[in-house]
């Protein structure tokens, strides 16, 4: 495993890290969950990432069972706060009342007295910022946290909760975009100032949610297990990619790899830790295997000509536009207040 530190903070994570958002899925069982988390252990993964909506609490559940035991000083462990952990009106958003309330909720379900990052799942429109960074800075100050970060804010949402937490005396070390090859939104707007400020990207999605593993091939049926084929897990995402064209061209990135000696997987995880402002990738696994394979990336070194092949290939496809920061992952409708 390699690590780095994020942004610019003292925090060090490593280069991969294991998102247990899979777990949401009707497919997978405890065990499996257990198996995936002792696989990414086995690599050298220390950063976890989970949230309290994931699976409606049972992702966090899940991972401090299956991480009870390992020396905790040893784990950087991250988790969220924004979407609906129930059915009231105050059961949602970034309010002081439920971030106070939902990191209570999240440490007892992880089984832990403290998260290394705590993170705004999303912006909230509906509470004036400096409520939140406020409510953050209690968290932290009160040692139950020991950095926040934030999930798919704009450049200029970025830029001032930073300054908040600058002047609140916590830092803000971390931003969770989608960032992939044909996910390349952060790119324009996001990263520049994160880098100016100091703040590290830890990704997600960095294989288009399986599309950049090829396996799934234009013309052809989605495979037995996959998320595609899995209605109750955000089949939604994919759609944008599931097309002809997009997985023809994924399908051509296929000798560019094995001139390289990658898999595709491992193609595209090199192409996104490449990025210097990246701190992390999160993976999700469905079996343990993937994650010893795609951990082969770390030692990846892509020549400028081999990222300009893929680059000719995805980015006619690519997604850029910076005004799709907020709306890059499926909403909730209860997210929206009336």
């Amino acid at each position: 495993m390699k690590f780095r530190h994020v942004g610019n903070s003292g925090l060090i994570v490593s280069r991969l890290a294991y998102g247990n958002w899979l777990t949401r899925s009707s497919t997978r069982g405890a065990e499996t969950d257990l198996a995936c988390v002792r696989a990414a252990l086995d690599v050298g993964i220390t950063t976890f990432d989970t949230a309290d909506l994931y699976a409606e609490g049972a992702a966090e559940e899940s991972l401090g069972r299956a991480l009870k035991g390992e020396r905790r000083e040893g784990l950087e462990v991250l988790t969220k706060v924004f979407a609906p952990t129930g059915p009231g009106r105050n059961d949602m958003g970034l309010s002081r009342k439920h971030i106070r309330e939902s990191i209570e909720s999240s440490l007892r379900r992880l089984g832990m007295e403290y998260v290394d990052i705590y993170q705004a799942h999303r912006y909230d429109h509906s509470t004036p910022l400096e409520e939140t960074m406020e409510a953050f800075a209690d968290v932290v100050h009160s040692g139950k946290a020991h950095y926040i970060g934030v999930s798919e804010w704009t450049a200029e949402q970025v830029r001032r909760g930073h300054a908040l937490a600058h002047e609140l005396r916590i830092r803000l070390v971390s931003n969770q975009p989608q960032y992939s090859a044909l996910w390349r939104v952060p790119e324009a707007e996001v990263m520049p100032v994160c880098e100016e400020l100091g703040v590290g990207q830890i990704v997600w999605s960095p294989l288009a949610q399986g599309v950049l593993t090829g396996k799934y091939a234009p013309g052809q049926g989605w495979p037995e297990g996959s998320r595609a084929a899995d209605t109750n897990d955000g089949t939604e995402v994919l759609t944008p990619w599931l097309t002809d064209d997009v997985l023809g061209r994924v399908q051509r990135l296929r000798p560019i790899a094995g001139d390289v000696g990658l898999t595709l997987a491992q193609l595209a995880l090199a192409w996104v830790l490449r990025h210097p402002n990246v701190s992390a990738a999160v993976l999700g696994a469905s079996r343990p295997e993937q994650l010893t394979d795609n951990a082969k990336a770390l030692d990846a070194r892509l020549d400028d000509d081999v990222v300009a092949a893929v680059d000719a290939l995805l980015g006619p496809v690519a997604t850029r536009d910076p005004a799709l920061t907020e709306t890059s992952s499926p909403v909730d409708p209860r997210w929206r207040l009336a």
